[in-house]
Order: structure tokens, then C-alpha cells, then sequence
């Protein structure tokens, strides 16, 4: 038996083979209820605006039915204009640089353009909390990365429920981070720096784009991990971060790979390690973390998730999109000659992915006692 029109979709559900809505079309409105969450409580019946009698009824029963079928007016509409990417960062960070190399392929896969926006600030929640609120209609999408997973358990207010209000689509890309100094510091190792760290206690200044970030957790593990009082400088985002250590402010930073690299190649900074389970192809003579401390590992991921309750329809065309922009060979280049690599999956398997990396995270912050913001 054919449905005659569409439902809401099942958490994580993706089938492009689901029948499509019917040619008529409604309205925008107030976005649907949650799935499996209670009916709608209606106004009493003698509540100013409404009236007993047959009347009432054929009100009752025309906003129940636009409110079933509210998701499928929004699978028919898309995409109907531009898309708004939003980057929960500050131009010139890693996050922003997979955003910009990412959204001209979805561009020409959508035949509208994407529209890249930084709203950082919080360690990402300013940026998430803004997309939680926004229409379900596949006309936003927010990149999250590892400040996400970190922010469920180091905030106690966010601002938003990350697996609650968001819908996964697919992972982007994978990369280390690099820890790097600025030259003035006389250290040109690891070990020289853990040593110095030991010999002037909170003398040594790290920056991070702010506390959740993965620059935070990065620089944060290695400081616990190696037991070093250093101090912490949080920025408003990775571009001041990284400004900071190239210009002298503060001394070290646990620096995305991507946006670290100009400035190794230029000189501006010196790589003491990078933050994967072993050295990578772009900085070879680059000693990983765990070579000189044991079962250290902490790497940059990247995701796209879209508002809750956004049609199973939307989501598949979001993913499909999404996976023949990362498939281009060009595309691939540019992420492979920033320390990227790409990552594309399912959205059961992020969905999955990110409940771990919360219990991960969780642990790692108990484990090492980080304060709760």
C-alpha cells in the first residue's frame, strides 16, 4: 500500500527510496513537535478564538493535519535558495578553512549558493545554539568538530542538546594537531620543552581558541599528561589563537595541522609534535606526542549536522550532496595538502561516532579534573 503522504522520520534514518509528498503545498510554519514526544497540547475549547461545535473540530483537525505534513512542505522546497554554512569559529581557523574549501562543492551540487558564517564564540555553542533554533528545512547546516563533544560534559549550560537537536549527516575530514612554539622560546624538542616547562613553573603561556576547544583539550592533555604548570591564554576562536603565537603573545599552542603549516614552512613557528598515534606524511621529521609519552593521541575531526526533525527526504539529499563534493578529486587535494583526510560515513554512524567521542571526552576531562565552565 502506497502512503499518501509523508511522516516525520525516524532519528537517523536515511532511505531515498521513501515515497515522496504529494504535489500539495503548505505554508512554513511553527516547527513540528519531536519525534515520539506527546501531542500537542490545543487551547480549551472555550479559550478565546476558539468555539464548541462542528467548527472547532474542523479547526482542530486542519492544524492537526498541517502540522503532520509540515515536513514534506519542506522536502518539496529544497533547496530553494542560498544555504547558510555556519562555522563555529573565527575566520582563518581549521574549522573555517574545511568550511571554505568544502561549500563550493555543495554549492555546485545544491545549483544555490553556500554561504559560509563564523558565529564563534564559547567554544563553539554560540554557533551550535544558533542552528538548534533554526527551521528544519535543510537551509542550515552547522559544521561541528571536537569542541562539540567536549562542550556536552565541560558546560553546564550550552545552550542546546547535541543529540537531542541536531539531526547527523556525515563526517568531513580527519587531521592531528601539531604542538608549536614561537621562535623566541629556546626549546627545539619536546623534551626541551617539558624540561624548560619544569625548571620555570607557569612561565609558559599556551593558547587555545577557548575552553571545549580542540586547541584546548590538545594543549590541555599534553599539559596534564606531562604534569607541567603552564598558563592558559584562551582566544575567541583558533584565527586569534594562532595570531598570538606567531606574533610573540603567548608561547605555545596546540595548532590545527591545516592552519599551522604556512607559517612552519615560513618559519614563523617551530613543530615540536604532532598529536596523532604516529608521525604524518606532511612533517615526517616531526616526532608524535606519544613518543615521548606513552598512549598520547588527540586528532581534529570535522562533521555536518542538521536542525532535529529535518525530513528524512532532506537529510538524504544533504548526504548525497555532501559525499559527491568530498568524492572530487580536487576537493581531496586541497583538505590532503592541509593534513586532511577525507572522512565521509553515514548518519547511524556519526550519530554513533559522536556518542562515543561524549563518553571519551567525559572521561578525559574527569580523568584530568578540567573545571567545568
Amino acid at each position: 500500500m502506497t502512503p499518501t503522504h509523508c511522516s516525520a522520520p525516524l532519528p537517523h534514518v536515511v532511505d531515498p527510496t521513501l515515497p515522496r509528498c504529494g504535489a500539495v503545498r503548505h505554508a512554513p510554519v511553527a516547527r513540528a513537535a519531536p519525534i515520539g514526544a506527546p501531542p500537542p497540547r490545543l487551547p480549551h475549547a472555550r479559550s478565546a478564538g476558539w468555539r464548541a461545535g462542528a467548527g472547532s473540530a474542523l479547526r482542530l483537525a486542519a492544524a492537526l493535519a498541517l502540522g503532520l505534513t509540515l515536513p514534506c512542505a519542506y522536502a518539496q522546497t529544497f533547496p530553494a535558495r542560498p544555504v547558510r554554512y555556519i562555522v563555529p569559529s573565527s575566520p582563518g581557523s581549521a574549522v573555517d578553512t574545511i568550511a571554505r574549501i568544502v561549500a563550493p562543492g555543495l554549492a555546485e551540487e545544491f545549483g544555490h549558493p553556500v554561504l559560509v558564517e563564523n558565529r564563534a564564540g564559547a567554544g563553539g555553542n554560540i554557533g551550535a545554539a544558533l542552528v538548534a533554533r533554526a527551521a528544519p528545512d535543510g537551509h542550515t547546516l552547522l559544521q561541528i568538530n571536537n569542541n562539540h563533544t567536549v562542550n556536552v560534559t565541560l558546560y553546564r549550560t550550552p545552550g542546546y542538546d547535541l543529540l537531542q537537536d541536531f539531526q547527523p549527516v556525515t563526517s568531513l575530514a580527519l587531521s592531528p594537531y601539531v604542538l608549536v612554539v614561537h621562535p623566541s622560546l629556546p626549546v627545539k624538542s619536546l623534551g626541551d620543552l617539558i624540561a624548560l616547562a619544569r625548571k620555570r613553573p607557569g612561565a609558559i603561556t599556551y593558547a587555545t581558541a577557548g575552553a571545549g576547544s580542540g586547541t584546548f583539550m590538545s594543549a590541555e592533555l599534553f599539559r596534564s599528561q606531562a604534569r607541567l604548570d603552564m598558563l592558559h591564554v584562551p582566544y575567541v576562536g583558533g584565527g586569534p589563537a594562532l595570531t598570538s603565537v606567531t606574533s610573540g603573545e603567548t608561547l605555545l599552542y596546540g595548532a590545527p595541522l591545516s592552519t599551522a603549516l604556512p607559517h612552519l614552512q615560513s618559519g614563523r613557528l617551530r613543530a615540536l609534535a604532532v598529536t596523532s598515534a604516529r608521525r604524518v606524511p606532511l612533517l615526517p621529521a616531526v616526532p608524535a606526542v606519544g613518543e615521548s609519552i606513552p598512549g598520547f593521541e588527540f586528532s581534529a575531526w570535522a562533521a555536518i549536522l542538521l536542525p532535529a526533525r529535518t525530513s528524512a527526504e532532506i537529510v538524504g539529499a544533504v548526504h548525497k550532496a555532501t559525499v559527491r563534493a568530498m568524492a572530487k578529486t580536487e576537493l581531496a587535494r586541497r583538505l590532503g595538502e592541509l593534513g586532511y583526510g577525507v572522512a565521509v560515513d553515514g548518519p547511524p554512524e556519526l550519530a554513533a561516532f559522536m556518542r562515543n567521542d561524549i563518553a571519551r571526552m567525559a572521561a578525559l576531562i574527569r580523568e584530568n579534573k578540567l573545571p567545568i565552565q
